[in-house]
């Protein structure tokens, strides 16, 4: 199994988790003399079976995520760069976003509002930033499709 199937399974039986906990609460009661809609035994025994399967697929996903290597990194830390470069990515898109807004005010006489930062210089550096993710997020997903899961 490829690491990217394993990760697509996995992502598919959080799915079902939810699904579960969801039909579990829907038949946790009953109105005396009555029976569920489903059996919530059965739906105990679905959600433990699915979760045990996560719990075996996540570790088996860490560990090769550890061990899989793209040049000198691993993928787990290919993965660590990937989520710090789209936390700041996120703030220096909503800063240009914040910084982008001078014309706030209704008549001359209000007070003129003007950006602290140079928008130019941090648009520049938030498209660097999504070029790096785009990058770094393909070459994840590479190495995903070529890797046998451990």
């Amino acid at each position: 199994m490829k690491l990217a199937e394993a990760l697509q399974e996995r992502a598919d039986l959080r799915s079902k988790i939810d699904d579960l906990r969801s039909r579990l609460a829907n038949n946790a009661l009953v109105q005396e003399g009555e029976t569920t809609a489903e059996d919530p035994d059965e739906l105990l025994q679905a959600l433990d079976a699915a979760v045990l399967r996560t719990e075996e697929l996540t570790a088996r996903v860490n560990r090769t995520n550890c061990l899989t290597r793209e040049g000198d990194k691993s993928v787990t830390e290919l993965i660590a760069h990937k989520d710090a470069l789209s936390l700041q990515l996120s703030i220096y898109r909503n800063l240009v976003n914040e910084a982008s807004q001078t014309a706030r005010r209704a008549r001359g006489t209000e007070i003129k509002v003007v950006s602290a930062v140079n928008v130019r210089e941090l648009q520049k550096k938030a498209d660097h930033l999504a070029q790096e993710l785009r990058k770094t997020d393909n070459a994840i997903q590479a190495l995903n499709w070529k890797t046998e899961l451990l």
